[in-house]
């Protein structure tokens, strides 16, 4: 969803063109209006960042979706740890006579686990769906922080749109004013309307200090959105023309969205994560076995004295060799591991119970987003045909009006507040629709929304 810089010069034109033409100040105005704003330091036209460069380098750069990377190289190297057989065990014992003596022995005994009832395959089940949810919440997460970037991107746009049309007011302002002190000096204005003139000129410098405050602050949120410093430079390109499209019909959006909206992914993730998790309860309940087999030198001797083959007398011993062989088994007798499974199953149906929700939950924002959308266009609409025109209609009356006489200079600068205020609406009807595009392509995972 590029953006280009929405086209302000008709809003300034029609806004300060006719501001003060008594003074022959329309002309110059229409001239300077018609200017671009890459020269605010804010957007650029020539350099500036698009929407689309901005969520691709979040995406590269944010903290949060970096941390959750990790985590999942983490969730692999579990599956790769539960692929590992269980280690066999070696067992070294020794025994000596006591008080001492002559007899001793040496035992060796190795021991393998069988992990019989499935409980290998079991354990690598329940590690990949672990890794099958982490993957499907980073994709959740990358769409959220898409959505946010570009929500945020175009709140940056639109306050910048009205400093831009702030700045053109306050110029014009500030032009009308010197001419009027002109006509003071020379006599042909009383000096009260040079006062009035100050203080709309400095109510709308004030307005203009906010408006910047507000570019700025947004702009903040956005670098670190998108995981900048705050001192990091940050100029935007883009406008609000286009926003107006044929989108799918809802019911295909909707089908659309609950195939591949990643937390539904996810959710149906953690369904296969729980149903692996009773079936490893279950085979850590059925029968184990293990083998062992041992070695052992025995040396054992008796306080008699017998007569050897040469006739001497010698001691009663010998040395004595032994192999062991032998099976363990883990009777599943009194511990079934029944509280687990049934732990697993509760866990089962809460996975779900969450899965339908969200699926519900989904189709609600879907439809949000279609008729905020719907809304919105209609709202510009009704402003852009039913309302600006009229407005600057309504102005030019009144600056007529106030040339001959029958309106005071209060009522021409009334009349420009409105058109004003107007204005400004206006391009947060346009914000209102680009919003409803960007959270349309986030409730239906829209491929347009993430690049990379």
């Amino acid at each position: 969803m590029l953006l280009r810089f929405s086209k302000t010069a008709v809003l300034v034109i029609c806004a300060v063109g006719v501001l003060w033409p008594e003074f022959g100040f329309a002309q110059t105005t229409t001239s300077s209006a018609q200017s671009t704003p890459d020269s605010s330091p804010y957007i650029d036209q020539a350099a500036g960042l698009t929407a689309d460069e901005a969520v691709k380098y979040a995406l590269a750069h944010n903290g949060e979706l970096e941390a959750a990377r990790k985590e999942l190289d983490s969730a692999k190297a579990m599956v790769k740890q539960a692929r590992f057989r269980v280690n066999p065990k070696l067992d070294l014992e020794g025994t000596r006579q006591i008080p001492p003596g002559k007899d001793n022995s040496i035992m060796a005994t190795a021991m393998l686990p069988l992990e019989l009832g499935g409980r290998r395959p079991a354990r690598i089940a329940v590690a990949e769906r672990e890794v099958e949810v982490r993957e499907r919440e980073i994709a959740n997460r990358e769409r959220l922080l898409a959505g946010d970037v570009r929500m945020k991107f175009g709140e940056v746009l639109s306050q910048a749109l009205k400093l831009s049309f702030t700045d053109e007011l306050v110029a014009a302002n500030q032009q009308s004013f010197n001419l009027i002190g002109a006509k003071v000096a020379e006599g042909a204005t009383p000096p009260l309307e040079q006062n009035m003139a100050l203080v709309e000129l400095n109510r709308l410098k004030s307005l203009r200090e906010s408006a910047a405050g507000r570019v700025e602050v947004p702009l903040f949120e956005l670098r670190n959105l998108m995981g900048m410093t705050p001192e990091a430079p940050l100029r935007l390109k883009g406008d609000f023309d286009h926003l107006i499209d044929q989108l799918p019909p809802l019911g295909e959006a909707t089908d659309r969205a609950l195939r591949e909206r990643p937390d539904v992914q996810a959710f149906r993730a953690n369904e296969n994560l729980a149903a692996a998790r009773i079936e490893q309860a279950r085979s850590e309940g059925r029968l184990d076995a293990s083998l062992s087999a041992g070695y052992e030198r025995m040396n054992s001797s008796f306080p008699v004295f017998g007569v050897n083959e040469h006739g001497q007398l010698q001691p009663v011993g010998d040395v004595f060799h032994f192999l062991k062989f032998g099976v363990s088994l883990d009777l599943p007798v009194r511990n079934k591991n029944q509280g687990a499974i049934e732990a697993a199953i509760a866990d089962s149906e809460a996975a779900k119970s969450r899965r339908e929700f969200s699926e519900l939950t989904l189709r609600r924002e879907v439809a949000a987003a279609y008729a905020q959308y719907d809304r919105s266009v209609r709202a510009e609409e009704i402003f852009r045909v039913g309302a600006r025109d009229a407005a600057r209609a309504n102005l030019d009356v009144v600056r007529q009006t106030y040339e001959l006489g029958s309106k005071t200079l209060i009522d021409y600068i009334g009349e420009q507040r409105r058109f004003i205020e107007l204005e400004n609406d206006f391009i947060d009807a346009q914000l209102a629709i680009y919003n409803a595009r960007v959270e349309i392509a986030r409730a239906t995972s829209a491929p347009e929304l993430i690049t990379r």
